[in-house]
């Protein structure tokens, strides 16, 4: 079953581009449902009413790199802004491209164990007669930061443990970026890499 993780950005751009990556999120996860596969997602920052200004979304599934596929690149919404009435700008753009996770779970530099808990749950999603239903599924929260993601993918419960370090880990390593560029405003590596003039897609709200 394949997987595929997504990071979605606002980029530099207004309170309008988070509404529009609120919004987006939405969109996945109804087409994941859809598709058939299971969805995951960890927003990034501090989310307020607007939205989140990035996040993590996690596909599985065996329509995951089909879906993925369409959606990464810019996507363009088109709404007019419910925050600045009379505003005239209608497009707004949200930076979607594919994270490649830590490929070795026991290289966990940026994380301690102890700082680490875990919650076992039962496996859920797509599947039909071939779902996962033992409680192997996986909520791991790094304490610290208060970060969280959610496996239940694999049969094992120590396979699931394992791919949540590494969703972990790859997530903290995006944070530790964007610590390093929050003076020049880039929230990930991404995040400048919006191509306002060349959409994957566009959404009319």
């Amino acid at each position: 079953m394949g997987e595929v993780m997504l990071f979605l950005t606002a980029g530099n751009g207004p309170v309008e581009c988070r509404i529009a990556l609120a919004a987006l999120i939405d969109i996945l996860s109804r087409e994941a449902k859809t598709s058939g596969c299971s969805f995951e997602e960890t927003r990034g920052g501090q989310p307020d009413a607007f939205g989140p200004k990035s996040a993590v979304v996690t596909l599985s599934g065996e329509k995951a790199e089909e879906m993925a596929g369409a959606y990464c690149g810019t996507v363009r919404f088109v709404f007019k802004s419910p925050v600045r009435k009379g505003h005239q700008r209608q497009n707004w753009f949200v930076g979607v491209r594919r994270l490649e996770p830590c490929a070795d779970a026991a290289v966990v530099p940026t994380i301690e164990h102890k700082d680490l808990r875990f919650e076992t749950l039962r496996a859920g999603g797509p599947g039909g007669q071939h779902q996962n239903t033992t409680d192997s599924a996986v909520k791991a929260t790094h304490v610290p930061s208060g970060i969280t993601v959610v496996c239940r993918e694999e049969r094992s419960q120590h396979r699931n443990k394992a791919t949540a370090i590494r969703r972990l880990q790859s997530i903290l390593e995006l944070i530790a970026a964007d610590h390093e560029e929050q003076e020049k405003a880039a929230l990930f590596v991404a995040s400048k890499q919006l191509e306002r003039g060349n959409a994957v897609k566009t959404f009319r709200l």
